[in-house]
């Protein structure tokens, strides 16, 4: 049984994540999704809001679930007997990125492997960044965000 971890701040989820943890269905028999929370970043969601979120849009998915973590990646790897870290990439410049992290993780942890899911063509432009400034505007994100997700956007914000 292969346990994969697909990481991320998730701040919020878009669906563009989502796309990303089902396709990686077709690969692992079990995923988690690990809230990353980083003291020295702000979100818009708590860690705890984001956990509520993911867990109602994962539901449908029985093999799928979802954490929070406060240290490295690797860590939680070890602890959880996961071997596989699942990125999702839009460009090159994501690739970058992560390649690099990739090879760190690896030095750290060696008994795990990344492996990095391009995103469907119509994701592309989602950028959790740009969906926050978009909602606070009171721009239209209900394409590149599921309602609950965009609801929540509105609460924020409105």
């Amino acid at each position: 049984m292969v346990r994969a971890i697909f990481a991320g701040s998730f701040d919020p989820p878009t669906y563009g994540h989502l796309n990303v943890i089902e396709r990686a269905l077709s690969l692992f028999n079990e995923i988690h999704v690990v809230i990353a929370v980083n003291k020295n970043k702000q979100y818009l969601f708590s860690a705890d809001e984001r956990q509520t979120m993911l867990e109602e849009l994962l539901k449908p998915w029985k093999n799928v679930s979802v954490y929070q973590w406060h240290s490295l990646i690797v860590d939680y790897a070890k602890e959880n007997n996961a071997t596989v870290l699942v990125r999702g990439v839009r460009n090159i410049t994501d690739f970058t990125y992560e390649f690099d992290l990739s090879i760190m993780n690896k030095g750290l942890y060696p008994a795990v492997e990344t492996i990095f899911i391009p995103t469907d063509p119509k994701y592309f432009l989602l950028k959790s960044s740009a969906i926050k400034e978009l909602a606070s505007f009171g721009g239209d994100v209900s394409s590149m965000v599921p309602p609950i997700v965009a609801e929540n956007l509105k609460r924020k914000f409105f």
